[in-house]
């Protein structure tokens, strides 16, 4: 029993160290890429700074994908998911029982 208990936190830290991972990928990604956009906006057109539309657009993806990773979602955490899958398999089964 206990080496189950084990593999499934082994599993749950595996999964976070995967997003954790993808995050910090993700991150990497916009930094590099936005420098890129920055100079490119500024060298050959810098009476409009067009870029500021790309730093926002893909910024928020990053604040809700780092959100997601960190668990700063104060109303759809893991508790709140255990929570519905637990109200969702106890509400199958009553309706089981109703239909027998």
């Amino acid at each position: 029993m206990e080496t189950n208990n084990d593999f499934e936190r082994y599993q749950k830290a595996k999964k976070q160290v995967q997003e954790l991972k993808g995050f910090y990928g993700h991150l990497l990604s916009y930094v590099l890429v936005m420098i890129v956009i920055i100079y490119i906006n500024l060298k050959y057109t810098p009476e409009v700074l067009w870029f500021i539309w790309t730093l926002i657009g893909w910024g928020t993806g990053i604040f809700f994908h780092a959100m997601k990773v960190f668990n700063f979602f104060p109303f759809f955490n893991k508790d709140w998911e255990e929570r519905k899958i637990k109200q969702f398999m106890e509400e199958e089964k009553s309706n089981k029982n109703k239909l027998q």
